[in-house]
């Protein structure tokens, strides 16, 4: 596969499966934007992607922030003339907990990133890829979005609502060419999960170790 010459925005593209894919996409030759909150981890994927031959560039964003995704996406369109690719990796993990302690700001701050924030990207992107009928948007969901994890509700909530949302994006933008679709990934050790991993050890009254091996023994291939 190549992907020479295509532009390519990954979302929260600082560190575990955001610098993954970005830096997969460079493997393949797209030229890279980087929508990241965090500018020293952003540089550091940015650097990463560079040193192996590839190109990136890092275009600091908030992805709650309508504004914020507008400034990026009007940067890299003036930067490139397109956008190719779109890749809504964004995401934060839930303070683990019962639902019937569940603060309405720890719920709205979790829908913010992963729901709202992937619906704004898209948005704006969009604008741009009908008016060339032609893009392909991946959105990041979770299997939590398929099977709900005890003690994180508004996570559940909001991959679920990334998985609805894509449905809708991919009806009504395909007769302008727009491909959109989500990916559902499993447990994948990064520090995003190590943090919920230890939360929920420490709640459920076991070590992380054990932790890791319940779910580990939840996965057919082990």
């Amino acid at each position: 596969m190549s992907l020479s010459g295509k532009v390519a925005i990954v979302t929260g593209a600082g560190q575990g499966l955001g610098r993954a894919i970005a830096q997969e996409l460079a493997a393949q030759s797209a030229l890279v934007e980087i929508a990241e909150r965090n500018r020293e981890t952003g540089d550091e994927t940015a650097r990463l992607i560079r040193d192996a031959g590839g190109a990136a560039r890092v275009n600091v964003t908030d992805v709650t922030s309508e504004s914020s995704v507008q400034e990026t996406v009007s940067a890299v369109i003036a930067q490139h003339d397109r956008i190719d690719i779109l890749v809504n990796n964004a995401g934060v993990g839930q303070t683990v907990g019962p639902l019937i302690e569940l603060s309405r700001e720890e719920f709205d701050r979790v829908l913010a990133v992963n729901l709202t924030g992937t619906f704004l990207c898209s948005k704006w992107v969009a604008r741009s890829m009908v008016r060339r009928e032609s893009g392909v948007i991946v959105n990041i969901s979770s299997l939590n979005g398929f099977a709900a994890a005890p003690l994180v509700a508004s996570y559940n909530a909001a991959k679920a609502g990334v998985i609805s949302l894509t449905q809708t994006m991919a009806v009504e933008l395909a007769p302008y060419g727009v491909r959109v679709n989500a990916v559902a990934p499993g447990p994948v050790y990064t520090e995003f999960n190590r943090k919920v991993m230890q939360e929920r050890a420490a709640f459920l009254g076991v070590t992380e170790e054990q932790m890791v091996e319940r779910v580990r023994a939840a996965v057919p291939l082990g």
